[in-house]
């Protein structure tokens, strides 16, 4: 009995110390199967829901048997109303959370939007999710799977020293290992969109310091509803 013991303290150990490592990218495929590969636009939304229903997906909405009054008035905007707080809720939670260098939260009109810039999620020689990076998706991740009736967009971005092709491979590497990392961490893939949009949407200029911004994973979240 001792000698189990032991031996299942040294296992959740070693356990606890292991790194976090990417799967084969063989294996993405199947990971990511009822993920979206394409930008999250309103009609690709609407298009999604069923999808998304079917796999136990629940819309903000649902919710509202909870507070009676919101049955009354309007229903456009009591829907909007509801929206607002929970992503408000959302928002604060990750805000919360996330309190380290390289990383922003940051509304979107109803949207939350959690900025990584790469140092802060991957290695800094090799294309892997950092120990630090682990950490920090794990977090997201949990948070998510509180506020589960939503949609995930996750978006990489590169800077402009490589070609449009070269560039946009890049951040769709990027943003699909931490779409991997996300599935792995119990968030469902038919919430989620993944794109890679290379070198676009720079949020800082072309130097030394900007490139470093600009080389960043997005992930914004959209109220399902």
């Amino acid at each position: 009995m001792y000698k189990t013991f032991c031996a299942l303290i040294i296992l959740i150990a070693v356990g606890g110390c292991m790194r976090y490592h990417s799967p084969d990218r063989n294996t993405w495929g199947s990971i990511l199967n009822g993920a979206s590969m394409s930008d999250m636009t309103d009609t690709a939304r609407v298009a999604k829901r069923p999808v998304y229903l079917g796999a136990g997906g629940k819309l903000i909405t649902s919710d509202t048997h909870k507070n009676p009054a919101v049955e009354y008035g309007d229903k456009i905007a009591n829907d909007n109303a509801i929206a607002v707080s929970y992503m408000a809720r959302l928002e604060f939670a990750l805000y919360d959370a996330l309190r380290k260098p390289g990383i922003s939260v940051q509304r979107a009109g109803t949207d939350v939007v959690v900025i990584l810039v790469r140092d802060a999620l991957m290695d800094i020689n090799a294309p892997d999710i950092s120990a630090t990076g682990d950490d920090t998706l794990k977090t997201i991740a949990r948070i998510l799977r509180q506020y589960d009736a939503t949609f995930i967009e996750i978006a990489g971005y590169t800077d402009a020293t490589r070609d449009a092709d070269g560039a946009r491979r890049l951040s769709m590497d990027m943003a699909s290992r931490v779409g991997v990392h996300m599935v792995q961490h119990r968030i469902t893939p038919e919430r989620i969109f993944i794109v890679g949009r290379g070198a676009s949407r720079p949020i800082a200029s072309q130097d030394d310091i900007g490139r470093l911004m600009n080389r960043r994973v997005e992930i914004r979240i959209a109220p399902a509803r």
